[in-house]
């Protein structure tokens, strides 16, 4: 669909939707910097789905309810905690680290790649962390670092407050073999540098976010005191704040 076409539907969904408040939602960026070039995980989507289809995206979900009461490996950092209990509307630690587990169960769900901890006693989970039990296995969102904020703009059926988080590829400690294939939300998975072919089509915050991504890791190892952009709508524009200044 071509820009014009693209904007006159999303007037149309602004003119049908005036207000749908946005589902807190979290997004893991996966990132391989074994070699010369850093490279990020990402995957194609079902030509049929109804949203971004054919897009290369990261995954990514709404928080569930189950994901503040699901045992981890190991805490989120202080650092992270606060970064994400930055901004408005205010929300609590247990929040917070909702959203950083609900990062992890998305990246698990879509692409069969988990991110945890092996652990001496037996692991009772069930539904989507399920194979985290099969492997022996708690969740464990030490590793993550927040990058950015997003929230889609007013008007849309759906709409978001996502939260960007990454991790290196070395967190990942099991692969559940199967979820990716033809018939499925992700049907490839590929690593890519940022700025490459398979990322030239993607939606306009995924390159946004990309390049904050690029910005941080020109600069070496990932911090979390580094700013985080908040990207958001007013009066039909788009805001880059950043979050807590």
């Amino acid at each position: 669909m071509n820009d014009a076409a693209t904007a006159v539907r999303e007037e149309k969904e602004a003119d049908h939707h005036p207000y749908f408040r946005p589902k807190d939602a979290a997004t893991l960026i996966l990132i391989d910097r074994s070699g010369d070039k850093p490279k990020v995980l990402v995957g194609k989507r079902h030509d049929k789905v109804v949203f971004m289809p054919g897009k290369y995206v990261f995954p990514g979900g709404r928080v569930d309810k189950s994901d503040n009461r699901i045992p981890v490996a190991a805490p989120i950092s202080p650092e992270l905690e606060a970064n994400l209990l930055k901004g408005s509307p205010k929300i609590a630690p247990s929040r917070a680290r909702a959203l950083a587990v609900a990062a992890i169960r998305e990246a698990c769900e879509e692409t069969g790649l988990c991110l945890g901890c092996k652990v001496d006693e037996p692991v009772k989970l069930d539904g989507a962390w399920k194979p985290f039990a099969e492997a022996g296995l708690l969740p464990d969102p030490s590793g993550l670092f927040l990058i950015a904020r997003a929230i889609t703009p007013p008007g849309r059926v759906r709409r978001f407050d996502t939260r960007f988080f990454t991790a290196d590829a070395s967190a990942i400690a099991h692969r559940v073999e199967g979820v990716i294939h033809a018939d499925a939300e992700l049907v490839e998975l590929v690593w890519v540098e940022i700025g490459s072919q398979p990322l030239a089509d993607a939606h306009a915050m995924t390159k946004n976010v990309l390049a904050e991504l690029d910005r941080r890791l020109a600069t070496g190892p990932l911090r979390h005191d580094a700013p985080v952009p908040f990207f958001h709508f007013y009066g039909g524009k788009m805001q880059k704040d950043v979050l807590g200044a």
